[in-house]
Order: C-alpha cells, then structure tokens, then sequence
C-alpha cells in the first residue's frame, strides 16, 4: 500500500523518495521479529527498528520507520513535533501502517481491532483524540496521491508476492 501510494504521488508530480518508502514499509516492524536478547527490543516499538536498521546499515530508513506506531499519535509533543517536521515518506509509512494489517481495511476497521486487542490502554477521549490526527494523516496522503481512502489499493506485484510467500510458507518442501 505504502508503495502504491508513493507511485500516485510521484505521478502526481510530487518527489517522493519512492524506494525509501517501500523499504522502510516492508521493515517498519523488524524489532517485532528480533530475538529477546536484542538491544534494540529494550527501545520503543519504531525506534528500536530504527536502531537495528541503523546499526545494520540503513540509517535512511530510520525517521520513516520510527515514526509509524499508532501510539505516536497520543503523544502530543511528540506528535507537533512530527506533524510540523515529517516528510513526505514518513507519512506515507505511517499511514500505510494505520490501513494494512494482514489485508488492507479502512482506518475504522483498524481502530476497532486495536480497541477490542487493547481495551484498556486507551481512555475514550484517547482513543478520539489518536482517530482525528490519523483521520488528518490520511487526508494529507490521499490528498497528495489524489485519490479518497476507499480507492487505496495495493501494488499489483504486492497480492502475487505475498501469496507465494504463504503458499512457500505452507509447503516449505
């Protein structure tokens, strides 16, 4: 998703730093992945893989994959600073990363889940308050992409990619 959207931006006319998007869309979760022993699993979730990326390498990607975690929307320094300051890329990978879980689904299908898995991290004017500035994060994307969220899509490549991930997934042979 985050790479169709930074394609219709490009072809908007907007520069977009399209390859740094895909990559840091595909590895904004890595320190979901790493192993107990990690130092990097001791940081936030986004900036521990920021560290790992950094530390492997890839500094670039850092600010676009810190940034995403939906909890950054509650923090109100944290969030000023990075509504005032973020590129192009950074909100996109957020973004993607408040419409794709295992399927792309609208924001309000995502909040719910994220409701009904955490019911108690969030009060209700919380939860209002994160639904807003990512309602706000989408229509900055959608605006730049020149499309509503309901016509957000994959790339093509993406669905043929991820179901030969899965059928190898299911017959490792």
């Amino acid at each position: 998703m985050a790479g169709w959207l930074a394609r219709r931006i490009e072809r908007s006319g907007i520069d977009v730093q399209r390859p740094l998007v895909e990559a840091a869309a595909l590895l904004h979760d890595v320190d979901k992945t790493l192993p107990p022993d990690e130092p990097a699993r001791e940081l936030p979730h986004g900036d521990g893989s920021a560290a790992w990326l950094a530390r492997h390498g890839y500094p670039e990607l850092g600010r676009a994959v810190a940034a995403h975690p939906v909890t950054r929307l509650l923090d109100d320094d944290r969030y000023r600073r990075w509504s005032a300051f973020a590129s192009r890329e950074e909100r996109i990978v957020a973004y993607a990363d408040k419409r794709a879980g295992q399927r792309l689904e609208p924001m309000a299908a995502r909040f719910a889940s994220w409701e009904r898995r955490y019911p108690d991290d969030w009060p209700a004017s919380d939860r209002r308050l994160v639904r807003a500035r990512a309602e706000r994060l989408e229509a900055d994307v959608c605006r730049a992409a020149g499309v509503r969220p309901e016509e957000v899509t994959r790339l093509r490549w993406t669905s043929a990619a991820l179901r030969g991930a899965g059928q190898a997934k299911a017959d490792p042979s």
